[in-house]
């Protein structure tokens, strides 16, 4: 509420309060002197309804003044809120203004008040005039009681003025702490501005000083260049002489001397870039490496599978050797029976108690051999007797065949596949690569294919279907031209096989472009199931002549002491003249000597290539 609000209500107060204890007055009057009110009653009411019409214009203009007054206080204010939010870097001068604003407002609320306080009480000394006026001839019998009355009245009036006093007095006060507090709040935010502006300036300072150290160490990089390349200059001058020098005293024509510079830049861009091919070499192997190497290893170390190695000839040994004519027949006509029947040639030679059996197709010549096995053990061998083994053999070969397939198929866990399929997975039992087992190579590379595909999150349900089939060509390879993978993907695309398992069959040496994660980890775990230690065999000559290759690229290099070709030739060991190869040359050299074994070897599974270069210093303490 506002100073003026509180003068014009106390004001009002006041009116009210004369009205009501002239009021009382005349009732008093009228009590006592009832004789001399009722003359005077008509002009006694006339008075009052006049005083009480007068009192409500009064109030009602009190109240206008006070509404007034309440509407331009709150103008006032919003004026000077909106003005002190706008412009932050002008509050102090708001501020002031606004203090003076408030106090010429104060200052004129004050006038006003003291304006309609002065017209109430004129306004209210008329009507007690008029009252008095219109009591007189009352009051003429009743003047003491009269008096003690108006002594009332005017106490009663003097304790509400001095009340209304004390409330204008008490808002006053109000307001002007608050203003108080507002000017205080003022102060504390020019304060906190002084302090900004402080550490502005200081931070400009500081900003400066930094410019000014820049621009210095700019123009010592500059004079730093330009002596740099002066350098530069008088280095280029002295190498050109050094040059010259070297030209005039070798006695070395220009060319000369541009191969020999030729050769030592190429030697220094070789170790720049071995450095290069080293640091990046190092990084793959962190992680690509690594990985591949974790995976294939732990897929090769869960599968322990068996190999046996297996001949293309098979040998049948014999009670006696008397059993070899028997074989032969009269005029060798057991023989030609016994070859024509089963397809398997039957040589007979000076090796005692034992025959051979050689036949291209490895189920043909099981089954020639099982039932050169039973017309042994029966005794009875003739050409009718023969046919009838040779049946019964078949059978059960074909049996063992059938029951090796469903035992393969059951370890990989492949289930619905085509009988024809099945079938031809049985005659890959007896069906041999490099000595190796084919039919157990296929078991071994559906296991490795599919831990690989767990351990990469992939599903490995396809990856081990591609990976079980993909050899199964070879079953055919004796009756069909081309290669097995193009066989084995015919005969797979025939019997309903899915087009992820046919390109896997189909990629998996390089015919067809691998296009599929199933076609590259087939490829993947066939050879780490035909390349581990152990799982295919080679000739002898073939694997002497490999070692005596492979030690002889790393002696032909520049450097190289001695050479050690170990775990059978799957790693070598380089030793180097430390004298004459560094660290970085030891680095060039072991990566020259890889490539060239790559390109001129073929060899299963990788070769490791370790140079060492050792230093040794010794000296006698006499």
């Amino acid at each position: 509420m506002t100073t003026v609000g509180v003068v014009v209500g106390a004001v009002a107060a006041l009116a009210l309060i004369v009205v009501v204890g002239l009021v009382v007055l005349a009732r008093l009057v009228s009590r006592l002197a009832p004789g001399a009110a009722r003359e005077s009653d008509g002009e006694a009411e006339q008075a009052r309804v006049v005083l009480e019409a007068e009192t409500t214009e009064a109030r009602a203009a009190a109240r206008r003044l006070v509404d007034a007054a309440r509407l331009e206080a709150d103008e006032v204010a919003t004026r000077l809120r909106a003005r002190a939010e706008e412009d932050a870097a002008r509050v102090a001068a708001d501020a002031e203004r606004a203090a003076e604003r408030a106090q010429g407002e104060i200052e004129r609320a004050r006038l006003e008040a003291e304006r309609v306080t002065e017209r109430a009480r004129r306004e209210s000394e008329k009507a007690r005039q008029d009252a008095e006026t219109v009591a007189d001839k009352a009051r003429r019998d009743a003047e003491r009681t009269i008096a003690q009355a108006q002594a009332l009245a005017e106490q009663a009036a003097g304790e509400v003025a001095a009340r209304a006093r004390r409330d204008a007095e008490a808002a006053v006060e109000q307001r002007a702490a608050q203003l108080a507090e507002r000017l205080a709040d003022v102060e504390q935010r020019l304060i906190r501005l002084d302090e900004r502006e402080r550490r502005l300036g200081e931070e400009s300072e500081r900003l400066a000083a930094r410019d000014r150290k820049i621009a210095q160490q700019e123009e010592e990089l500059s004079a730093r260049e330009l002596e740099i390349g002066e350098q530069e200059v008088a280095l280029a001058e002295a190498d050109e002489e050094r040059r010259r020098e070297l030209s005039r005293i070798a006695g070395l024509t220009a060319e000369a001397a541009k191969t020999e510079l030729v050769g030592v830049l190429e030697t220094q861009a070789k170790r720049e870039a071995a450095v290069l091919i080293r640091d990046i070499e190092s990084d793959a192997r962190n992680t690509a490496e690594q990985r591949a190497r974790h995976i294939v290893v732990e897929a090769i170390q869960r599968v322990a599978s068996e190999q046996t190695a297996e001949s293309v000839v098979s040998v049948l040994h014999l009670p006696s050797d008397e059993m070899k004519g028997r074989i032969i027949g009269r005029e060798g006509r057991n023989i030609r029976a016994f070859e024509s029947v089963t397809g398997v040639n039957l040589i007979i030679d000076d090796t005692p108690e034992a025959v051979l059996l050689s036949c291209f197709d490895p189920v043909r010549r099981e089954i020639g051999r099982v039932t050169l096995e039973k017309l042994v053990l029966d005794g009875r061998i003739h050409p009718h007797r023969i046919e009838e083994v040779h049946d019964l053999a078949r059978y059960e070969v074909e049996k063992l065949c059938q029951r090796a397939a469903e035992d393969a198929l059951v370890e990989v866990g492949i289930t619905n596949i085509h009988p024809e399929l099945v079938e031809l997975l049985g005659r890959l039992r007896y069906r041999t690569s490099y000595g190796q087992n084919v039919l157990k190579h296929l078991v071994e590379t559906a296991h490795i294919a599919g831990l690989m595909a767990a351990e990469l999150g992939l599903r490995p349900e396809v990856i081990k279907r591609g990976a079980f089939l993909h050899d199964i060509g070879k079953a055919l390879t004796h009756e069909v031209e081309g290669s097995h993978a193009l066989i084995g993907a015919d005969v797979a695309r025939r019997f309903g096989e899915s087009e992820e398992v046919v390109h896997a069959i189909e990629a998996h040496h390089n015919e067809v472009q691998p296009q599929t994660i199933e076609a590259v980890l087939t490829q993947a775990s066939d050879s780490c199931s035909g390349g581990r230690p152990g799982a295919r065999r080679e000739s002898l000559e073939v694997y002497v002549k490999r070692l005596e290759r492979i030690e002889e690229i790393a002696s032909g290099q520049l450097g190289v002491e001695r050479v050690f070709a170990m775990q059978a030739g799957r790693e070598i060991r380089v030793m180097v003249r430390p004298d004459d190869v560094d660290d970085i040359g030891a680095a060039v050299l072991a990566r020259d000597v890889a490539k060239q074994i790559e390109d001129e070897l073929t060899y299963p599974g990788q070769i490791r290539v370790t140079v060492v270069r050792e230093s040794r210093v010794s000296e006698i303490a006499r």
